[in-house]
Formats: structure tokens, C-alpha cells, sequence
């Protein structure tokens, strides 16, 4: 029966998994570099190192704390609210943590009381487990949880069909009580329906379920309280599978036993054993994990081994052979920590990576994929990155696959809201095949290879160009427009550049910011006065720019802190020549200032870099092009919202202004009137800026950002000040 159980869930997943076959691989976000993992049936956990929550997987009961039961996660994904986390357990279908105060917190399934929190509700977020304090570990089953407290009892709640809770009685509890009779506890762990524990004395304790062996006292009777496991001592660690148990010796030794239909005992046989035998041909063990009924360890050379069922190719060896002793793991070294879902593994690397392998029916992988796996492959982060943007508190990248990612704050509602942002970048559902981005105060564009515009956010004033007001939070395709070869956000304004060299506006239009001659807002594009022969164009929060095929700039809009560099302080709703600059290259501009790149590597700035910002004293207004000092062969710039980037030949990065919120990655918070090198950014190939946040496209096709990040939109997954640059994971 419990392999025709497995079949049908095999069918299921298949069909499932060939919607996939032939669509592109989403290698997605990743936390920070983890610490510490647990896979529930299909959902895991992770720990990263600064102490956050991550999951993904299955999510039908809300196991993942997200605050949804509606959909799975295929990409790790931060559970709100969840900080100071030090351990984590995945049970069936619901999550279990320990923070460093000592508190367990749960959230998921609560049909059997296993949240224990006195009620059989349902939880979509974490929930404090009442009355447990100085607690040191934790684990979770099917339906049942445990805890062990620094006085080294053990408490338990949950399902108690079997006797699983140990405590004399086959009730199901709601909140925790104590196991029977145990003291000077050192270690849990929990199977479907029985429960282990090790003494400090290095013997072996086992309660619940025995119709099969799990409790390895030499019987098949279920027992209600705890017995001893035949024969075992010096045991250091335990885990339990759903009808089998595994134990390490001191000596690096493994022994298990229970069911063995699949050989997950590892000794040669399909015979269940009621007591411990030993593990064939293992030695140097430093960690187990167990599966449904596949089994795992972890050598001290690094290595990782396993044995059992490998339908979906658990076992890692790059078969769908089931073994009934240990082979090893394909090309996985450096282990640090493992960890076994019902029909996948976990593997979690020294340096922090993250690999997995097997079934991944609802993204338990955390691969963005629900195909199966049967040899390691890594949990990357954002890679191949060809392309960024920086909004007002969010960010976007392109990938060379054509995918578009965004992480910050969304724009559209308020900022206390979990939904409202996202603290590690998040792919962009439908959007292929773009080609460059362009980000204005709360809206995004992308450029697709076949020259349309797409846009989604904010739209109060047609800013979207789709011919509404509606605000988006998918992409939506811009009104008449085609061939276009380049765009750009302004504050609520967006401005694209078409083959034939002529420039388009849409959205607000108060100051003239769209250069038609009115200043009458426009939810579709409007051709920009009298401009032709266009090779690039920049808008900023109420002004653009656009660079002719000459040399020549012109500039359009708002002009009271001389961002169009006429040496005045008149608005302009058509383009005029900005008269003094020559032979220039590239363009940017945001906030009240502009920016130009010359053929000769010089910086020329204009308009108001520090706006009411600058401490020191009042702003400091440049109304026409003026050289930045000590500046030569910058290769690219970008402007900020009251800062300035630029990369010079050898590979190094400069920045000057505002640095309130560490923008220019000096460091420190202190702003910088001439320019200052930012830290640890050779080998940049671009950059981009928001308003208060700096990113850098590495040669390596990694990002890195520094800067304000109380919206996420640094992409590190914290929501701190970050003064230096760090990689976006």
C-alpha cells in the first residue's frame, strides 16, 4: 500500500513537472549565506547568517509563514517578522522555530494541535508556542512537535495517535506537556510517528509507533512512554525518517533501523530491523539526515552519502536506482550541514551555498523548477546580470536570459505592508526577451528585443503610457509605440528614444517635462518637439535630456535649480540646445542635477547636487555645465537623486554629494562635495542609482549595493543601512 500511495503521487508530479520540460531554468534569489536547514515532507527552512527565515516549497497550509495558503514558493523567500532565528524544523505540513530569546514559534497545519498554541487553528504567520522558555532544540513530524529545555527535559504536543508525545497516554494536546520519566536529554528527533531522544550518557530513548521497528527496542509494540533503543551507546546524533531511525556513534559509526522496504537502514537487506545494525561501510561520520525512506550522512572529508529509495533521484548519484547500502553523493564536497525532505535533499556548503537534489513537485528545491533532480545543483543567486536600474526605494535588474528581476518597494501600497516590498530580487512574471530597463520614482520600464515598451507600477498621472490612470502590478504594453532603441523614468514622467532618432513622452507633464509645447498631462506617448537625430536620452524627476547624434545636448522641463544648463530659471516645455557643451558621449540625470560624459573622459555637471539636503549650508547651484575636479578617463556615470557615480578606465568607482545613507560606499555617512573612491568595486563593468542607493554590475555578472535599504532595495535581505558594498545574493 505505501508504495501504491507513493505511485500515485508520482503521477501526479509528473504531470505537473512536464508543463515544465523545455522552459527556461529560473536561477532565482537566494538568501545571504546560510547556517542551517530542515525539510518537511515538501517545504524547507533555512537559516541564513544574519539570522533571518527563509522558505520554500509547498505552501497548501501556509507552512511557509508567508501569511498566504495559495500558492508554493520555488525560490526561497523571506517569511516576514521572523528575526534572531537560530533553529528551524519543517514537519508535514507545518514550521517550527527557535529564536535566540529561546522561544519556539510556529505556524502551518493545526489540525492536531501541533502549533501548540491550545487551538486547532490554522496559522498563515508565526504564533509564540505559549508557555515554553529555555528551550536548546527543537523538531517537528507529520503531526506532532518536540522540545527539549536546557534542564534537559523534553516537551511534546501535537497528534498522539501512536503515543508519539510520550506522555503514558494516546491524547492528542493541544499546547505542550512533558515527556515520561526523561531527564538529562541531550538530543531529539522525530519520525512520522514516534519520537527519539539521547541521554547525555550517550543512550537512546524511543516512544510512539513500533509496528515496524522504528523504536528499536527488539519489539514491534507500539509504546506510549519512552523505552530504551536495544544495545546503543556513545550515541552523538540522531534522525528519523518516517517509519526508520538512524543514530551516530562517537566512533563515526551509523546505525539504524525500522522499515526497510527500500534498503534506508543501509545494510544490504529489504528486512525491517527491530533493533540497530550497522550502517555498511561508513566511517568518519560527522552528520545524518532522513528522508521518507531514503537516508543521508556527511563525512568528515566533506563528503555526503546516502541509501534508500531513489525514485525521484534523492539519493543524489545521478541514477533513479534505489541502493540498499551507501553510494556517494556526485560532485558535492565541502559539506557542512544536510537535510531531508519526504522525497528530496538538502545540502548545505561551507561557504554558505545551498544544493539540492531530487523531487521538486511544488519548488521544494528552491530551484524556480518543479522537474526532479538526481544530481546536485546549486540554489544560485542572481547571476548573468546584463542590465540595472535604480528607482526611488527599488531596483531591477536584466538577466542574459531575457528575465527582468526587482526587489524594494513596490510603489503601489503602503510602506508598513509585508507585501509592499521584497527584501532579495523576485523575477518579473511576464517579460521575455528584454533588453534594457529604465526605473522612474514607483514605476518600471523594460524594452523588449522586438522594440515595445512595457511598464508596471505607479500611474497616477499616465506615467504607465497604456492610456489609463490605473495603477499596475504586472507589466503592461505602452500605447503606438515601436522601434524603440532606449527609455528612461523621469519622477512620474517616462521618455523613450525610437530608430529613427526622435524622442516620445508620456505621464506627468506640470513643468513641461514632456517637451510637447504644453504642459498638459498624457497617458499615451506624445511626440517631444523638434528633436531628431537622438542617440540618448535621461529624464529625472521633472526635467530630461536627450543627446544628439552631434555631440550636442538638449534639455527640456523644470530649470529652477538649473538642471537644463541654460544659466537660468525658466521652465521649458520644448527642448533647447544647453549651449556650452560639446562633444559629449553619454548622458544621465535624476533629482535637480544633470550629468555629461565627454569624448575626453572629463564630467561635466549641472543644476543642484545636494538640493535642501546639504547640511554645511544652503544649496550650492551650478545654472550651467561645469567640469567635476580631478576627474578624467571615466569610462560611464549615472546620477542619483542628490549623488553622483562615476567609473573611470581602472576599473574604479567615484562618487561625490549626499551620503546620508552611506550612497556613495566610502564607508561612511558623510557627504562628499569632490569626489571619493567607493570601496571594494573593481571589476565593475556599470552602474546605477536610486535616489539614496548605489548598484554595481560586476564583471562576474553578480551585482553588489550599498546605501539606504529600509525598503529592501539594496537586495541584500536586511533592511539596514549598508555603507560598503555587498553582493545582491
Amino acid at each position: 500500500m505505501r508504495k501504491l500511495l507513493k505511485a500515485s503521487w508520482w503521477v501526479v508530479a509528473l504531470s505537473v513537472a512536464l508543463a515544465f520540460v523545455g522552459g527556461p531554468a529560473m536561477a532565482g534569489p537566494v538568501t545571504p549565506p546560510l547556517t542551517h536547514l530542515s525539510s518537511g515532507t515538501r517545504h524547507s527552512l533555512a537559516v541564513a547568517e544574519d539570522r533571518s527565515l527563509w522558505a520554500w516549497g509547498l505552501n497548501n497550509a501556509g507552512q511557509l509563514g508567508l501569511g498566504t495558503a495559495t500558492s508554493e514558493a520555488f525560490l526561497p523567500t523571506r517569511v516576514p517578522g521572523m528575526s534572531d532565528v537560530i533553529a528551524v524544523a519543517a514537519g508535514g505540513n507545518h514550521s517550527l522555530v527557535l529564536r535566540a530569546n529561546r522561544t519556539v514559534w510556529a505556524w502551518g497545519d493545526n489540525a492536531h494541535g501541533q502549533l501548540g498554541d491550545g487551538t486547532r487553528t490554522r496559522r498563515l504567520s508565526p504564533v509564540q508556542v505559549p508557555g515554553l522558555m529555555r528551550v536548546v532544540a527543537i523538531a517537528a513530524s507529520s503531526s506532532h512537535s518536540l522540545a527539549l529545555l536546557d534542564n534537559g527535559a523534553i516537551w511534546s504536543w501535537g497528534d498522539n495517535g501512536s503515543g508519539q508525545l510520550g506522555d503514558g497516554t494516546r491524547i492528542s494536546r493541544l499546547s505542550p506537556v512533558k515527556v515520561y520519566g526523561l531527564t538529562k536529554m541531550k538530543a531529539l528527533a522525530a519520525g512520522n510517528q514516534h519520537s527519539l531522544g539521547r541521554r547525555l550518557d550517550g543512550t537512546v530513548w524511543a516512544w510512539g509507533e513500533n509496528g515496524v521497528g522504528q523504536l528499536g527496542d527488539g519489539s514491534a509494540t507500539s509504546h506510549e512512554m519512552p523505552v530504551q533503543v536495544a544495545g546503543l551507546t556513545n550515541v552523538t546524533t540522531l534522525a528519523a525518517g518516517q517509519d526508520h531511525s538512524l543514530a551516530l556513534r562517537t566512533d563515526g559509526t551509523v546505525w539504524a533501523w525500522g522499515w526497510n522496504a527500500y534498503g534506508q537502514v543501509g545494510d544490504g537487506t529489504q528486512t525491517p530491523r527491530l533493533s540497530p545494525v550497522q550502517v555498511a561501510g561508513l566511517t568518519s561520520v560527522t552528520a545524518l539526515a532522513a528522508g521518507e525512506d531514503h537516508s543521508l550522512v556527511l563525512r568528515s572529508d566533506g563528503t555526503v552519502w546516502a541509501w534508500g529509495d531513489n525514485e525521484w533521484g534523492q539519493l543524489g548519484d545521478g541514477t533513479l536506482s534505489q541502493r540498499l547500502t551507501p553510494v556517494q553523493v556526485s560532485g558535492l564536497a565541502d559539506g557542512m550541514e544536510l537535510s531531508a525532505g519526504s522525497l528530496y535533499s538538502l545540502a548545505l556548503r561551507t561557504d554558505g551555498s545551498l544544493w539540492g537534489w531530487g523531487g521538486s513537485g511544488s519548488g521544494e528545491l528552491g530551484l524556480g523548477l518543479t522537474l526532479w533532480r538526481t544530481s546536485p545543483v546549486p540554489v544560485v543567486g542572481l547571476t548573468d546580470v546584463v542590465s540595472l536600474a535604480g528607482g526611488y526605494l527599488s531596483s531591477v535588474a536584466l538577466r542574459s536570459d531575457g528575465t527582468v528581476w526587482v526587489w524594494g518597494f513596490d510603489g503601489l501600497g503602503p510602506a508598513s505592508t509585508p507585501a509592499a516590498f521584497s527584501a532579495v530580487p523576485t523575477q518579473v512574471t511576464g517579460l521575455q526577451d528584454i533588453m534594457s530597463l529604465g526605473t522612474g520614482s514607483t514605476h518600471t520600464l523594460a524594452l523588449g528585443a522586438d522594440g515595445s515598451v512595457w511598464a508596471w507600477g505607479r500611474n497616477s498621472q499616465g506615467q504607465l503610457g497604456d492610456g489609463t490612470t490605473t495603477n499596475r502590478s504586472s507589466p503592461v504594453q505602452v500605447l503606438g509605440l515601436s522601434d524603440v532603441v532606449a527609455l528612461d523614468g523621469g519622477g512620474n514622467f517616462s521618455v523613450a528614444l525610437r530608430s529613427d532618432g526622435t524622442v516620445w513622452a508620456w505621464g506627468d507633464n506640470w513643468c513641461g517635462q514632456l517637451g510637447d509645447g504644453t504642459t498638459v498631462s498624457r497617458s499615451s506617448p506624445v511626440q517631444v518637439l523638434g528633436l531628431t537625430d537622438v542617440v540618448a536620452v535621461a529624464a529625472a524627476d521633472y526635467h530630461a535630456l536627450a543627446l544628439r547624434s552631434d555631440g550636442t545636448v538638449w534639455g527640456w522641463g523644470y530649470n529652477y535649480s538649473g538642471q537644463l544648463g541654460d544659466d537660468s530659471i525658466s521652465f521649458r516645455p520644448t527642448p533647447a540646445r544647453i549651449e556650452s557643451l560639446t562633444e559629449v558621449m553619454a548622458l544621465s540625470a535624476d533629482g535637480l542635477h544633470s550629468l555629461a560624459l565627454r569624448l575626453d573622459g572629463t564630467v561635466q555637471t549641472w543644476g543642484d547636487i545636494h538640493g535642501e539636503y546639504l547640511s554645511g549650508g544652503p544649496s550650492v547651484i551650478q545654472y550651467f555645465p561645469t567640469p567635476v575636479p580631478g576627474l578624467t578617463n571615466v569610462v560611464t556615470l549615472v546620477a542619483g537623486g542628490h549623488h553622483a557615480l562615476v567609473l573611470r578606465s581602472d576599473g574604479t568607482v567615484w562618487g561625490w554629494g549626499l551620503n546620508n545613507n552611506g550612497q556613495l560606499g566610502d564607508g561612511t555617512r558623510f557627504e562628499r562635495p569632490a569626489p571619493v573612491r567607493s570601496t571594494g568595486l573593481l571589476g565593475t563593468a556599470l552602474l546605477a542609482a536610486g535616489k539614496y542607493h548605489s548598484l554595481a554590475l560586476r564583471t562576474s555578472g553578480s551585482v553588489s549595493g550599498w546605501g539606504s535599504n529600509y525598503m529592501g532595495e539594496v537586495g541584500d535581505g536586511t533592511a539596514q543601512i549598508i555603507t560598503r558594498p555587498v553582493r545582491v545574493p
